[in-house]
């Protein structure tokens, strides 16, 4: 048996197709089910994100096409759109594939840290579904220890590479404490939302979200325990704001120097940290002008990214060295446990045979025969047993020219000339 991953992801498929191969939390049950029955698995795991659906197995047969013929009829997807957008990989390569997965190596923000605990999420769920057995126990474990490794030995995942995270990121070295700072987000779609969340995640002590449809502006302030407001509640909210980021599709902009200025006097000249992440401009360029305010725009934004991806992919090429190492480890330990097993079995056999000629030997003790010509008899008896199987597959080897076979016996029995 060996370790088999059937996947597809943001490399290799657009997000269109990806969506029609993912599971929900409340599939993956039913699923690990269903692939469970397919012939020659042995072992199961599920990993669904918005980027990556990978079956994860170990099975008597490294053929793919199974699993993918059971993920396209599973989605009900002709199976001649779905195969050239899938991958494969096998032993040790998907052993190092699923530690890059976990340590964000293979992710589409490089480094990014929620996959790790989707990672986990994936190998619980295959726990608790009875699918998993030792090998994938093993690799779960494995791959756990070396992202944790690369995470905490690594500045992977140290530098914001999201326009959101970094938005964020930059307010705090303003601020020396979030806490204390109240925040007013324009806008109110995604890029706004993960702005909320990260805020939120630092500890932000106010939130307003201002938008052009009060009704989105209040559903999303519900979903970040903030207050909602229209676009002419900005004037009023900007004396308290310390924070605002802005992310609209509109044409024009929506906060000009005039209403910035008018804050800032009431504000005593406390500065206003300034995000514009629209394209066009939310915020007219001359308020970066203003003494008191920091205005960074998309681009500005972008730069920093760009920096930090490249410092990223450096520290990329140490946890890649990591994973190498890992992988040895775990193909070793694989290994010698492979070879404890079979010994195991070595051990069991001859066990078997010594209890069987043992009880023939007493028996005839108890009946009366002589000991000594006993005795030889379960030492012949024993001896032959033992060597019955081998000295059969050692004359086949011979006949077949086995010579690495015979060398194998001869190392393992410490046999010689002498």
């Amino acid at each position: 048996m060996d370790l088999l991953i059937v996947g597809i992801n943001h490399q290799t498929a657009p997000v269109a197709l990806r969506e029609k191969v993912a599971f929900t939390p409340d599939q993956i049950g039913h699923a690990l089910n269903a692939l469970g029955s397919l012939g020659g698995i042995r072992e199961l795991a599920i990993l669904s994100t918005c980027n990556r659906t990978e079956i994860i197995c170990v099975t008597t047969d490294q053929n793919p096409e199974p699993v993918q013929n059971w993920l396209a009829e599973y989605h009900h997807l002709p199976l001649h759109d779905l195969a050239p957008n899938m991958y494969s990989k096998t032993g040790t390569e998907a052993v190092a594939h699923t530690m890059r997965v976990a340590a964000g190596l293979d992710s589409m923000v490089l480094g990014e840290p929620q996959i790790l605990g989707q990672v986990k999420d994936c190998f619980n769920l295959a726990q608790a579904h009875d699918a998993m057995g030792a090998e994938l126990n093993k690799l779960s474990q494995s791959t756990f220890n070396i992202a944790k490794h690369i995470r905490t030995h690594t500045g992977i995942g140290e530098n914001s590479v999201s326009v959101a995270s970094t938005s964020v990121t930059l307010a705090s070295q303003l601020f020396a404490d979030l806490k204390t700072c109240n925040a007013l987000l324009i806008g109110a779609g995604e890029t706004v939302e993960l702005v909320g969340r990260h805020l939120n995640a630092a500890g932000i002590k106010a939130l307003v979200i201002a938008n052009r449809t009060l009704a989105n502006a209040e559903y999303l302030a519900a979903e970040l325990g903030g207050q909602a407001t229209d676009l002419a509640g900005i004037p009023f909210h900007l004396i308290d704001t310390d924070i605002l980021i802005a992310s609209t599709a509109s044409q024009l902009p929506i906060l000009g120097k005039g209403a910035v200025e008018r804050a800032l006097k009431q504000r005593r000249h406390k500065p206003i940290f300034m995000v514009d992440l629209a394209v066009p401009r939310d915020i007219e360029p001359e308020v970066g002008e203003l003494r008191d305010v920091y205005l960074y725009s998309i681009d500005d934004l972008n730069q920093i990214i760009d920096t930090n991806l490249t410092g990223r992919e450096g520290e990329a090429a140490r946890a890649e060295e990591m994973i190498s190492d890992a992988v040895k480890r775990y193909v070793d330990d694989r290994q010698s446990r492979r070879a404890v097993s079979a010994l195991v079995r070595f051990r069991q056999k001859n066990e078997a045979f010594k209890t069987a000629e043992l009880d023939k030997a007493i028996q005839r003790l108890k009946n009366g025969e002589d000991p000594e010509v006993l005795l030889r008899a379960l030492a012949n008896q024993l001896t032959n047993k033992i060597i019955h199987t081998p000295s059969i597959q050692l004359k086949q080897a011979g006949k077949e020219g086995r010579h690495d076979l015979l060398a194998a016996i001869e190392e393992v029995f410490q046999l010689s000339d002498d």
